[in-house]
């Protein structure tokens, strides 16, 4: 059984598949696509994720050649548009990175292949530790600081500190990145609420969380929430879940953390929110359009608007579990078994 590797993963992550069976053929093609990959894509995702790393010179014939004998594929962000049309082979694939809607644009989605994610074995603790650093720089009005520097002249009326312990965060989507967030922040001393789309029972909330409810009831928890942070999945669900009425349901001088995707927020509607002078500070890892050109300019230059490359998973410790989930995967694929983190093309995650 074939294996085509075409994400840059270590060599130990080779060996580790290479180990799971011995009937295994695990073909490295790392590198092998980024020609494709700079022709196909907007020069905005290529120059965030490609680069101008090395590769090995590669024909297309090679390449389709590989594709085609393929029964399985680990993929990444960018990956080749057309894959399933080449790999008439292809029974699974395993995208490394967690959200789905990375795959929206190429032939994959919808199709006969079954299609696994890392949805909630990524660098989780960082992404958290993103949100709860937001949180604190806005609450104790950090900010003002660039603006007193470049003016050269403090106005200490407006950093107004809060202080978060006691404070209600509502994590919406808590997933494996959500729930990450709620047991820092309880760590922190906040109230911790939020959303899920199988809420659990009261006896059987994650660690730190005090309320979840199902998705439809987010209004409900954002009166009473000081702070808010996005980790939930993008699909047409919640294409613009945080919009008008969200933030008119916000209280007064709310902090809102990003760490999803950008069509989550309703971005003129926030921009609306921001000339209002509701929200104390946003901060976005993400924007809407972030693969193709750079934010909008109403946001960025606003100075309680922290927008950062999607780096909330960045970390000197590596702690990206996908690699061990695609073993574990592969094993239940050789068995027979189910697959855990099946993309569910209707839900949309």
């Amino acid at each position: 059984m074939e294996i085509l590797v075409i994400v840059a993963v270590p060599d130990d992550g080779l060996r580790r598949i290479a180990a799971v069976d011995p009937s295994l053929h695990v073909i490295d093609a790392r590198g092998w696509f980024d020609v494709e990959l700079r022709e196909t894509w907007p020069a905005w995702t290529v120059q965030r994720y490609v680069g101008e790393r090395s590769a090995p010179a590669t024909a297309r014939e090679e390449r389709d050649r590989v594709l085609a004998s393929a029964e399985i594929i680990l993929g990444g962000f960018p990956f080749p548009l057309d894959l399933r049309a080449r790999a008439p082979r292809m029974r699974w694939f395993h995208q490394l990175p967690a959200g789905a809607s990375n795959l929206l644009r190429g032939d994959l989605w919808g199709s006969d292949v079954v299609v696994t994610t890392s949805r909630g074995h990524g660098n989780t603790r960082p992404m958290a530790e993103y949100v709860l650093a937001n949180f604190f720089y806005f609450a104790r009005g950090i900010h003002h600081a660039a603006r007193d520097r470049q003016r050269r002249r403090f106005d200490h009326r407006t950093y107004r500190p809060l202080l978060l312990q006691g404070k209600t965060v509502c994590v919406v989507g808590a997933g494996g990145i959500g729930q990450e967030v709620g047991r820092l922040c309880a760590g922190a001393g906040m109230r911790v609420i939020g959303t899920r789309r199988r809420a659990a029972a009261e006896s059987a909330l994650p660690a730190g969380f005090s309320r979840l409810e199902p998705p439809e009831r987010l209004h409900d928890l954002l009166p009473e929430s000081d702070a808010v942070a996005v980790c939930c999945q993008w699909t047409p669900e919640t294409t613009k879940l945080i919009g008008a009425a969200a933030f008119a349901a916000m209280k007064p001088n709310t902090m809102l953390v990003n760490v999803a995707r950008g069509e989550i927020i309703d971005e003129e509607a926030l921009i609306e929110t921001l000339a209002a002078g509701k929200l104390r500070g946003v901060a976005l890892d993400v924007y809407v359009g972030e693969f193709e050109h750079e934010p909008d300019r109403r946001l960025w230059e606003d100075e309680r608007v922290i927008i950062t490359p999607h780096v909330s998973g960045g970390t000197d410790v590596r702690q990206h579990r996908g690699i061990d989930l695609f073993c574990e995967n592969l094993r239940a694929y050789l068995h027979r078994q189910p697959l855990v983190n099946v993309v569910d093309w209707t839900e949309g995650y």
